[in-house]
């Protein structure tokens, strides 16, 4: 409320106060509100001054900018897919020459018991291998594919997706692929790789392509290829490269076609889906071999 102007003694009238500080007896008013500011509440505006209760719910209304699917706008789009190079050549580094060990506690593997041996790796409740064989590689050229591929693929679908989208399709697809090499896999097996994400990237993109309206021949030939070299070049776990595939498009397609109105909660939903699925082989995989 304005305060009424106060009676001087020489019959004139005080100045009211500032709204927010009412000792502060001033000339100025809020543009939008009409209340008094003082000099040190006035915040300039296209026309005259605007108090800070005005611009902040100005501020409010104004939608937030985002990607075409959602995520926020930053400046370096690309900032995941560095930090997960990074990580990747990290533990490559670790785990091929500071402690060559550690990649038998990282990498994909199960066991199961019998009259020999204690039940070993995933099948044991290891589950956590299901995420760090993501990161471990076997080879110079190993690591150096992947991580070509994941630079290739990646910053376009971090600018488009957003960050946090983009690591979870990423992380997601790598689980899926790893939780089908544990459901398809004989009894004993070893694994690890970066390749079930990538490829979940590459039906991502071929998705995102479908989206904007290019071409996907390119992509779909890319795909072929890399699907090809799969199931013809000897030790490269085709189950891992087709659960990142399935799951990485299956993810895409909810996060890109979800309609605006709820976007948050069917991307939310899909990527939940996905990963459930996931979990559900591995226990699935676990019963079976008691």
């Amino acid at each position: 409320m304005d305060e009424q102007a106060r009676p001087q003694a020489d019959g004139g009238h005080a100045l009211p106060g500032c709204y927010r500080h009412p000792d502060r007896e001033t000339g100025i008013a809020c543009a939008r509100c009409g209340r008094p500011i003082c000099p040190d509440c006035m915040v300039d505006a296209s026309v005259g001054f605007q108090c800070p209760d005005c611009v902040r719910g100005a501020q409010q209304q104004v939608r937030q900018a985002t990607t075409p699917f959602g995520g926020r706008p930053v400046r370096d789009p690309a900032l995941v897919t560095k930090v997960l190079i990074g990580l990747n050549l990290l533990v490559f580094v670790f785990t091929a020459y500071i402690r060559p060990e550690w990649q038998y506690d990282l990498e994909l593997s199960s066991r199961p018991g019998d009259s020999l041996y204690l039940p070993y790796g995933v099948v044991a409740g290891e589950w956590y291998r299901l995420v760090s064989a993501v990161f471990v590689h076997y080879g110079l050229l190993h690591i150096v594919m992947n991580m070509v591929s994941l630079w290739v693929l990646g910053p376009q679908l971090e600018a488009a997706l957003g960050r946090l989208r983009y690591l979870a399709l990423y992380l997601v697809s790598g689980v899926a692929g790893n939780a089908l090499v544990y459901l398809v896999a004989p009894g004993f097996f070893e694994s690890a790789g970066a390749s079930g994400a990538i490829f979940g990237l590459l039906g991502a993109t071929a998705v995102l392509f479908r989206v904007y309206r290019r071409p996907v021949g390119p992509v779909i030939a890319l795909l072929v290829f890399n699907l090809v070299i799969t199931f013809s070049v000897p030790h490269i776990d085709w189950r891992a490269h087709i659960g990142g595939l399935v799951a990485g498009t299956a993810m895409a397609a909810g996060m890109m076609y979800a309609p605006r109105a709820n976007r948050n909660l069917l991307q939310g939903l899909t990527v939940a889906a996905v990963l459930g699925a996931a979990v559900l082989l591995v226990v699935v995989r676990t019963a079976q071999q008691g």
